[in-house]
């Protein structure tokens, strides 16, 4: 007996957001501030269900922009980097890395809960978000999911998750 795989992936010119970011690396470098044009994509496996689809391709766009949308036109600001400080008041960012800082308005920032603002922590986040809301809104827990998200024409970085 053969076991079927199906799989459905989305990636449209709306799946996309743009932000400035810059991130710690080498352990003692930080790079500067600069931005890209995000490009996501994301892919399910499951089974098929009553109406013949993994899942539905109008609502995984919608639910995958809905994350992109929030990210749209910030500053990513990783909030667990243990060599970036970061302080936030009701109105400004505050970040430090040795003599160098950064304090930018709090509405034009995203505070993501990851180490650093690499394209990998940016998918991980992405995918958790999303699974997270596949759960909640419609009782859906794929086979596997699986962003990438692109920072520049073949330049980018895929997260996979599956159940255990």
């Amino acid at each position: 007996m053969s076991a079927e795989s199906f799989k459905v992936r989305v990636t449209k010119d709306h799946l996309v957001f743009c932000c400035g970011h810059f991130i710690s690396y080498e352990g003692h470098r930080c790079e500067r501030l600069h931005g890209h044009n995000y490009r996501a994509a994301v892919e399910l496996e499951g089974v098929l269900d009553e109406n013949f689809y993994v899942f539905d391709f109008v609502a995984l766009k919608k639910h995958t922009k809905a994350i992109i949308d929030e990210l749209d036109h910030h500053m990513l600001v990783a909030t667990r980097n243990p060599l970036i400080k970061v302080e936030v008041t009701d109105d400004t960012v505050r970040m430090a890395y040795k003599d160098r800082e950064w304090i930018l308005p709090r509405g034009d920032c995203y505070l993501l809960p990851i180490e650093n603002t690499t394209a990998e922590l940016i998918a991980r986040y992405i995918a958790l978000r999303l699974l997270d809301t596949l759960k909640k809104e419609a009782s859906f827990v794929p086979d596997a999911l699986r962003i990438e998200v692109e920072e520049n024409v073949g330049q980018s970085a895929t997260y996979e998750w599956k159940p255990r």
